[in-house]
């Protein structure tokens, strides 16, 4: 299985800055000794053109040249160096990789990604550009234009905050269903109209947030037929982190990992996956809620490989 990553290096943080940006590189070395079978691929990064099927020119340069406002970078939560530049361009490659990789494969992941607070022409909440959705234009373009159709994809969004940029940029594009289950109280506080929005209370367990889950699955059977799906593992849900307000077990997220895996592979339909949110009280909480997830993403692409008659 082929996971995809932007070098954590590339971008320094001042001291105590509130975003975990150690959690990739001890999520990367603990994948490399206890899952050895998968192949961790530094990623390209994703070209100006790649970025403007989404991102407005206006957005994309600003970023690139050190342009940003200081109230839109205080938005992001990032100081500009040309390292938050590198690191975001490669996160979307690596969600573009992985893409195209679940769609000859079965399932393929971002070790990082998700960003789907970013929208067209802005970004917000520790998000420079939409990973997810400008994979999803890319693969519909290139589907256009080897294999002549349209795609059809879904985005199953499980980070704990709503996926408000993603909603956005596809709130009138019948080709990009958005599903997403966050919690209700919980950023961003204005949240954009998904397709399907299943909103959760402080303190949503395993129980209630297992079966919202299926409903919510169950609606998007009815009204989409995806080609591909983008499915956002978010560790925020987990009941030790301190932004997710959730109360998750690692089990129940094992159990929601599966759940979405076993619809896709039930539906043959490919998988790229993306890590989203994770801000653990205690880092090794999200790392491990994520190399959970990894070890039920490797099981569904074995099921890939080896379809049973």
């Amino acid at each position: 299985m082929n996971i995809f990553f932007a070098a954590t290096s590339l971008q320094t943080l001042p001291a105590g800055h509130r975003f975990p940006m150690g959690k990739y590189e001890l999520l990367r070395q603990r994948l490399a000794a206890e899952l050895p079978e998968l192949n961790l691929q530094l990623a390209d990064p994703a070209t100006d053109g790649e970025l403007a099927l989404v991102h407005t020119p206006a957005y994309v340069q600003a970023v690139v040249r050190g342009e940003l406002s200081a109230a839109a970078l205080r938005e992001i939560g990032f100081p500009w160096s040309e390292g938050m530049v590198e690191r975001a361009r490669r996160s979307v490659g690596a969600t573009v990789s992985a893409a195209r990789t679940a769609m000859q494969h079965g399932v393929a992941a971002n070790l990082a990604g998700g960003t789907h607070h970013a929208y067209a022409d802005k970004g917000s909440g520790f998000c420079v550009f939409n990973d997810v959705a400008v994979a999803a234009r890319l693969m519909q373009a290139e589907a256009a234009r080897t294999r002549k159709q349209a795609l059809q994809v879904a985005v199953i969004d499980l980070d704990v905050h709503q996926g408000n940029g993603t909603a956005h940029i596809f709130r009138e594009d019948p080709s990009v269903f958005t599903l997403s289950l966050h919690g209700a109280k919980n950023f961003p506080f204005r949240k954009e109209a998904s397709d399907i929005d299943m909103e959760l209370p402080d303190g949503c367990a395993d129980q209630a947030y297992l079966a919202h889950l299926q409903d919510a699955l169950a609606q998007l059977d009815q009204r989409c037929s995806p080609g591909l799906v983008f499915y956002l593992a978010g560790a925020d849900p987990h009941e030790g982190d301190r932004l997710g307000r959730l109360k998750l077990s690692f089990a129940g997220l094992q159990a929601r990992d599966r759940m979405v895996l076993d619809w896709a592979w039930h539906k043959r339909i490919p998988l790229a996956m993306a890590m989203a949110g994770g801000y653990g009280k205690e880092i090794a909480d999200t790392v491990q809620v994520q190399i959970n997830t990894f070890s039920q993403a490797f099981t569904a692409w074995e099921r890939w490989q080896n379809p049973q008659p």
